[in-house]
């Protein structure tokens, strides 16, 4: 069976036979849904585990609303006309809110970008401000020796709102919730704390309950409080699919459901080799964005196995702490035992590499010279038929093959 992979610009090519393939991964159909207004207001009618916000606000409260800086897909502006609406009707001064970019450890925006974030409307009716983690008040420590330390104006206020996009997240289960509040308003400290946990089997993507760094989240949230959340699933197309708005856990639940619902896959079995792609250009510009598509097949693969990541990467590494971390250790372990003394962003990616390096071989794909590929602990392969013909080669002509062509917006689930 002659299958396909987005490369760059072009595809390649490669024959499986069909008594191997397990099969070929793609997102459910989208249901049909109301259009994104209808779907923004019928969330906010209908909240969660929580009444309307309108009935949680008072008049002279001030209320801090959090969302997400230019490094996140949500869509802020769409949102915030009718959230403002909603505070009106329960009373809320313009002057009394504030919209709280959560910049984590990211640089500070402009004020264009925040007038973009935001939207005309808000960002002339409202103060847009950025989270700053050198003016913080302490809530404690959680239970996991996080600090909580939190932006002085989403602290102080009197009601805090949370905004955010549900996706997959490699190590915190899913984005959105109490994300937006820890690490998003806190400190490098509580970053470094939090997010150094990903090394742990339990923190990955798709994972709630069970996971120590998610909960950890949740702690630090409680902890300071969090009144009501409006958070989206989008399409790939950055559409708003699904809107949730109510309580902070039961409102964000629902919408990782629904996420599940378009993008998690059931297998019958884990495959001894794993085709996973990003699907092209512009996803597969550079390893750092290809690397999406590699956490996921890890997913599917057996102990032992061989994943073969397509993908052009014609621009290189593509950000300078990942490329850092990628290529000065020596060991793929040894990404593993730094980033659990110092969390980086980017580093974090080079960690994500090494740890399904622990489980199975990678074989590259690429437009990198093969010798730099090796540098960095993966196989370079000179095309996906060559790649797969080496895998058949290694683990024997029986094994079994799953390919995922768009493997950044797929999780695979072994049952």
């Amino acid at each position: 069976m002659k299958l396909r992979y987005g490369f760059g610009n072009g595809i390649q090519e490669v024959e499986v036979p069909e008594k191997n393939l397990i099969g070929e991964l793609h997102a459910n159909p989208v249901p049909a849904g109301l259009g994104e207004e209808e779907e923004i207001a019928r969330a906010l009618r209908e909240p969660v585990g929580s009444p309307r916000l309108r009935e949680i606000v008072h008049p002279g409260e001030t209320v801090a609303i959090i969302t997400s800086d230019v490094t996140r897909p949500m869509p802020t502006a769409k949102v915030m006309p009718q959230l403002l609406d909603e505070l009106y009707a329960g009373g809320v001064r313009p002057e009394d809110i504030t919209l709280v970019f959560a910049l984590g450890s990211h640089r500070k925006q402009t004020e264009e970008e925040h007038r973009k974030l935001a939207g005309e409307r808000a960002f002339r009716e409202i103060r847009c401000i950025d989270s700053d983690p050198d003016d913080c008040v302490s809530f404690g420590v959680t239970s996991y020796g996080t600090p909580v330390d939190i932006t002085r104006t989403v602290a102080e206020a009197d009601r805090r709102i949370c905004l955010g996009n549900i996706e997959y997240h490699y190590f915190a289960g899913y984005s959105g919730g109490a994300k937006a509040i820890m690490p998003g308003c806190s400190t490098r400290a509580a970053i470094q704390a939090n997010h150094s946990r990903m090394v742990l089997p339990q923190c990955c993507a798709g994972s709630l309950e069970n996971n120590p760094l998610r909960k950890d989240i949740e702690e630090a949230g409680g902890m300071v409080g969090i009144d009501f959340i409006l958070n989206v699933v989008l399409s790939e197309h950055k559409e708003i699919l699904k809107a949730v708005a109510g309580d902070v856990t039961l409102a964000h639940r629902e919408g990782c459901a629904f996420l599940d619902q378009l993008y998690r896959i059931s297998l019958p079995e884990a495959a001894d080799i794993v085709l996973v792609s990003q699907g092209g250009a512009p996803k597969d510009l550079n390893l750092y964005q290809t690397q999406k598509a590699l956490d996921n097949a890890k997913h599917a693969v057996k102990d032992g196995g061989i994943i073969i990541l397509i993908g052009s990467c014609r621009e290189g590494l593509g950000e300078k702490t990942f490329e850092e971390w990628m290529t000065t250790a020596p060991t793929a372990h040894s990404l593993i035992e730094r980033i659990g003394r110092e969390f980086k962003l980017g580093g974090h990616k080079a960690a994500a590499i090494a740890m399904v390096l622990e489980r199975a071989e990678v074989d590259l794909v690429s437009e990198l010279d093969a010798d730099f590929v090796r540098s960095l602990f993966l196989i370079p392969q000179p095309s996906a038929q060559a790649a797969l013909d080496h895998a058949f080669a290694k683990l024997g002509p029986d094994a079994r093959v799953l390919s995922m062509p768009y493997g950044g917006s797929t999780l695979p689930h072994v049952e």
